[in-house]
């Protein structure tokens, strides 16, 4: 076992805020908040995938009488990548269903939604949690990235299901976990099953919202984490004054956490992949405006500065984008260019041999990029023969397409200052941290309402808290129906209903915020140093919710 330390044994005596609607489990019942909206051609075809669903409206909380609840048997599911906060949301849901009914079970399924379809599981009891309250990671369970997708997994989870005896399934992830539990809610009501599926929305990238759904948990915590990171780089380029430090941070689909950091630090540049998409920018387009920013604060003597970039910004580069459709398209996994790429030996040869099959421009874009990133675009590739655009080191990329143009204008004499260069990643280290008293709160009382759901034989929704940007005792308790967030779009040529991204909006307040304030941060040093997370002091050092929150609710 492994031993905790100081301030990981501290945390176990934090007790999370209960919202004033879940304290009282017993005398809480659920009524309709918002009216499905009107049937049209896509709920039409959503209506096909889930008919016994489609009606759900999202649900608030209500006081009732008191309703007595027989012992339930419950099992849960970290789903996807890790994010702070998940064993808080098992610790909620372990103790409310004792409180429902001491006599209530919970299990635990193993590595991931592989637990379900193998019947993987274990019980959880008080013990169990004991050392894993307020703590990080998903090690009291494992996680795993596999969905359910195939009918023989379909099968397999409702014979796991029906052979624990199931009153409810509460699948904690991200869109596509969130996904699974949507089908599966709908599989398991067509085959005249009675357990209830409930999902929680976990993902550091921020990208589950809706008009419910605030914030999904975890991303709290990793902004704080990155923050306090890039703060510190940012204090040493400002001492040094030697260095630019390219920052690349976590975001596969959308900037959120970038803009978040942008908000939380004020770096002299951060690139919001949304706005660069909608600007149909071009790979050459971002490394000119680098470029700018080095060249204009080059002639305030200042030789060094701190760039944010989104893990995802390649995809929304429009040359960029067009090259990776095109090398998908030649390079499927059991396609003929794939197979004779592999038989090459050397590095020269794979690179000619897949310039001569693009195209003018994509081979322009392609010629662009340094050897090193060519090649993780042709052989860093998923099973399905498609670019793992994560993998791709987009921080070394433009630095080394900013130096180039750098010497290209030093010899026009446009540029005459230094440019040193480092690129950082932040991704992992965020994931597992100790949650921020933010995510504590918000994870048990996630937890906590999951149990309420299915008590009151809720299936098909999402655990959903409102009011997020003020005091705990001023949460809302709300479930948010799945089936009214799903939409259709295209996955690997065939069309699937699936929970929507939910993208920078450009038009928000956190946005605005930002493009009000960036330019005066490109020349000046206005870099903030937030510091680690804390977890003992005032309350807008130890409990403040994330910037972008308090931005969309006028609270700044």
């Amino acid at each position: 076992m492994f031993e905790l330390s100081p301030l990981q044994r501290e945390r176990l005596g934090f007790k999370p805020e209960i919202l004033p609607e879940l304290i009282d489990l017993l005398t809480a019942d659920f009524e309709d908040a918002i009216q499905p909206k009107q049937e049209n051609k896509k709920s039409e075809e959503i209506k096909l995938h889930f008919p016994h669903l489609t009606h759900l409206a999202d649900i608030i909380l209500k006081k009732n009488e008191l309703k007595k609840v027989a012992p339930l048997r419950v099992g849960v599911v970290l789903s996807g990548g890790q994010a702070a906060g998940g064993h808080n949301v098992i610790s909620g849901l372990f103790d409310a269903l004792s409180e429902l009914n001491n006599e209530s079970t919970l299990f635990g399924f193993l590595g991931g939604p592989l637990g379900i379809i193998k019947n993987s599981y274990c019980e959880l009891t008080r013990d169990s949690l004991e050392l894993f309250r307020n703590q990080g990671g998903f090690d009291l369970l494992g996680s795993g990235r596999d969905k359910i997708e195939t009918q023989e997994q379909f099968a397999s989870s409702l014979q796991c299901v029906q052979t624990l005896k199931l009153d409810g399934l509460v699948i904690i992830g991200g869109d596509d976990s969130n996904t699974n539990a949507c089908h599966l809610a709908e599989f398991f009501l067509q085959h005249s099953c009675h357990t209830k599926v409930v999902g929680v929305p976990k993902t550091i990238d921020g990208d589950l919202q809706s008009d419910i759904i605030e914030i999904p948990f975890g991303f709290d915590t990793a902004c704080k984490v990155y923050s306090e990171t890039i703060g510190n780089i940012a204090r040493d380029a400002l001492s040094a004054k030697k260095y630019y430090y390219f920052i690349k941070l976590m975001g596969r689909s959308a900037s959120h956490i970038t803009l978040e950091c942008a908000l939380q630090v004020r770096p002299n540049l951060a690139l919001i992949g949304e706005e660069i998409f909608e600007k149909k920018m071009t790979l050459a387009q971002v490394v000119a405006e680098i470029s700018d920013l080095v060249a204009e604060r080059a002639k305030q003597g200042k030789n060094y500065g701190v760039i944010l970039i989104p893990e995802g910004i390649i995809e929304f580069l429009v040359d960029i984008r067009a090259l990776i459709s095109e090398l998908n398209s030649l390079l499927l996994s059991d396609g003929l260019h794939s197979k004779k790429l592999n038989e090459m030996k050397t590095k020269a040869e794979k690179l000619a041999h897949i310039e001569s099959l693009l195209h003018a421009q994509a081979k322009l874009t392609f010629t662009l990029c340094p050897e090193e990133i060519q090649l993780q675009l042709i052989q860093d590739r998923d099973p399905h023969g498609n670019v793992q655009v994560a993998k791709i080191e987009t921080e070394r990329l433009l630095q080394s397409l900013v130096e180039e143009e750098l010497k290209k204008r030093k010899a026009l004499g446009t540029y005459t200052g230094k440019f040193s260069a480092q690129p950082i990643f932040c991704g992992y280290e965020a994931r597992c941290a100790l949650p921020s008293n933010f995510d504590a709160n918000y994870c048990y009382n996630l937890g906590r309402l999951a149990a309420l759901l299915i008590a009151r034989k809720k299936t098909g929704y999402m655990a959903a808290v409102t009011n997020l940007a003020k005091p705990v005792h001023s949460w809302r308790a709300c479930g948010a129906s799945l089936v009214q967030m799903m939409h259709c779009e295209e996955r690997s040529g065939k069309v699937k209903v699936v929970l929507k991204k939910a993208l920078v909006d450009l038009a928000g307040s956190p946005f605005h915020k930002f493009s009000q304030k960036r330019q005066g941060w490109r020349l000046d040093d206005s870099y903030s140093q937030s510091g680690p997370i804390q977890f003992f002091g005032p309350s807008e050092v130890v409990d403040a919710p994330p910037q972008t929150l308090l931005l969309k609710s006028y609270v700044l």
